[in-house]
């Protein structure tokens, strides 16, 4: 069961939907019934959430196609409770690109903002005096609709510039600083911003909005991870796949069986395996794919009727920070590596991490 719904592909890029948004939807249906609001409240409430959203997949798409002319994909853009993700394949790391597709979601917002302000009679709301605007966006209406939908997409601009790493604006700090400092310091100073701006939200959102909270969360850790990826990708430049992958290893035949594997497992240290023949690879069997698999097959039923055969390999030359990529952003974490058509290595994460303490360790 997928954890995503999928909203189909739009310029060749997955939309989907996580599936905890849908707590998003529940929690405005209790907030609108617990204020005695009305089944038509309910409808609008929901309809201006559904809009926003809308408004947030384009935001998205402001990165992923900016992105893309830079030569670099996106694998998908989700919908979150509390905004949407593009995850693009890389990161740039030239200060120009990064620049560019930062600043390409909060402009999507500007355009949709300047849209709707031509359409919107924003004057006629701020003309009128404050109890009679306040009780006038009590709730929202056919009639403040898309004043509230304005009033939403530059709130969207504001909060994603703020310089909190990895919001928007936190990104385009970091790729201004990026100019004078390098990447890493760059990066330390931008994360060392987002993680304290992150703790203001913080103690603000536990004491007045629930919701700033959870954000000032996911803006701290995202703020870390990414500091922490940054240093261990420079840690690992110069380095190609042949420097960290497991030359020991073992080999599966697409004729033995789950029982074979299981002895493989308890003999020795493996827990992934390469099922190879003499034309070379052939799929890939992960020990976390194997209890499922002796479930449904039994132990007794050959390896090539349950190993992926949908599975990446790497060349020996490829460099290190690219393995780590592909490692750190698919859900699976082990690659044979082919030099031709010759199966040479495997490389996993737990490996990648290895070589990096040892790299760390001798760096300082």
């Amino acid at each position: 069961m997928t954890s995503s719904l999928s909203l189909g592909r739009y310029a060749g890029i997955k939309v989907q939907i996580h599936w905890t948004f849908w707590f998003l939807i529940l929690f405005i249906v209790i907030l609108v019934y617990s204020q005695e609001g009305t089944f038509s409240d309910v409808i609008w409430s929901t309809g201006f959430i559904l809009a926003l959203f809308v408004c947030v997949v384009l935001h998205e798409f402001g990165h992923a196609l900016t992105a893309r002319s830079y030569g670099i994909g996106t694998r998908s853009i989700t919908l979150l409770p509390i905004g949407g993700v593009a995850s693009l394949k890389e990161v740039p790391e030239d200060p120009r690109a990064e620049f560019m597709v930062a600043i390409a979601g909060p402009a999507v917002n500007v355009v949709i903002a300047i849209i709707l302000y031509i359409f919107v009679p924003v004057e006629t709301f701020l003309e009128k005096d404050p109890e009679t605007l306040q009780e006038e966006l009590t709730g929202i209406t056919a009639n403040n609709f898309m004043f509230y939908l304005f009033a939403a997409n530059v709130a969207l601009v504001l909060f994603n510039m703020l310089p909190a790493f990895p919001l928007d604006g936190g990104r385009v700090l970091r790729a201004l600083l990026s100019v004078r400092m390098g990447r890493v310091r760059a990066t330390q100073a931008a994360a060392a911003l987002g993680k304290f701006l992150a703790l203001t939200f913080f103690l603000i959102g536990i004491f007045y909005n629930l919701i700033l909270a959870l954000i000032a969360v996911f803006i701290y850790f995202g703020a870390e991870s990414e500091n922490v990826m940054v240093m261990q990708l420079n840690l690992l430049k110069g380095y190609i796949v042949r420097d960290a992958m497991i030359t020991r290893f073992t080999v599966i035949r697409p004729d033995q069986t789950l029982n074979d594997v299981i002895d493989n497992i308890l003999m020795g240290t493996d827990r992934n395996f390469v099922v190879a023949d003499e034309y070379g690879a052939r799929g890939i069997l992960l020990m976390e794919d194997l209890t499922e698999a002796i479930q449904t097959k039994g132990r007794h039923a050959p390896v090539s009727h349950v190993m992926d055969t949908n599975f990446k390999t790497l060349n020996p030359f490829d460099p290190l920070t690219n393995a780590y990529r592909e490692l750190r952003s698919g859900s699976k974490n082990f690659f044979p590596v082919l030099e031709g058509n010759k199966l040479v290595g495997v490389i996993d994460i737990d490996n990648i991490n290895e070589f990096l303490r040892f790299r760390a360790s001798l760096d300082y």
